[in-house]
């Protein structure tokens, strides 16, 4: 797994980050540097604030307090569309491709879009070589290129994820926000998305955050791994650290079920 350099300026910082609901507070006071190029897991039990804390990143939710600072501009509280041209893109859990598309033109239409031609995209997806060229190489890189002409809605579950990364990826993001990339995956196809996220992070392109409920992938793939519990950071380290650390024990084997077992642990 490539390490990111303890000396680089953080891609992204955050400040006392907080979210609250009324009384209740999802997400207390988080304190955070990501390096670039580097994979941080976020994990938790349910309730731990994960979601929350993806959607004030990515700007679908505004803090209640903090800062979110990307490459030195505090972000928090803009429209998603903005913290979108400034690098960071996110998948979510469910699929979020066109069913009736093909597989190459769901990426043109990200292309297209990403290049601000989006109330054009369809001729211009249908035309232009430049395009299609690029999407062709980015199905290429997901392994995904003897696809392309295929329908979107017919290919397996697996394909369709690794399709809506290929979406992702496609607005050029530096921060890439990864909502639980092998849900729903056979054990063939969570290996192919653990050695593509590993392929991904090792050319040293995107910055990683991933929340993912299947520890085998965490423990592969994370350069780091953060512990929410509660709202709150429970602890940050090294996958080592984290497997060995008797708070993250007890948060999961005390009050969680059917995420992870102690021998996952």
């Amino acid at each position: 797994m490539k390490h990111a350099s303890s000396t680089s300026q953080p891609i992204l910082r955050l400040e006392d980050l907080t979210k609250r609901f009324g009384g209740n507070t999802a997400v207390s006071a988080i304190n955070l540097e990501v390096a670039p190029a580097e994979t941080l897991a976020i994990i938790g039990p349910n309730g731990a604030g994960k979601t929350t804390f993806y959607n004030m990143v990515s700007g679908r939710m505004k803090p209640s307090a903090g800062r979110i600072v990307l490459d030195g501009v505090d972000i928090a509280g803009l429209p998603p569309y903005r913290i979108s041209r400034m690098g960071v893109s996110r998948s979510f859990q469910i699929n979020n491709i066109f069913t009736e598309m093909t597989v190459r033109e769901n990426v043109e239409v990200a292309l297209t879009a990403f290049h601000g031609q989006s109330r054009r995209w369809y001729n211009i997806a249908a035309r232009n070589r430049p395009i299609q060229r690029e999407a062709d190489r980015l199905l290429d890189r997901l392994s995904l290129a003897q696809l392309s002409s295929r329908r979107a809605g017919v290919i397996s579950y697996g394909d369709k994820r690794l399709l809506e990364i290929a979406v992702v990826l496609a607005t050029q993001p530096r921060l890439v926000l990864l909502d639980e990339p092998s849900a729903g995956m056979t054990p063939a196809e969570t290996r192919r998305v653990t050695q593509l996220i590993h392929a991904l992070a090792e050319s040293g392109d995107y910055t990683f955050l991933v929340t993912e409920h299947d520890m085998n992938v965490v423990f592969d793939i994370a350069d780091r791994i953060m512990v929410m519990h509660r709202g709150e950071l429970l602890m940050i380290g090294t996958p080592g650290e984290v497997r060995n650390h008797p708070e993250v024990r007890r948060a999961y084997l005390g009050e969680e079920d059917n995420v992870v077992g102690e021998a996952d642990i």
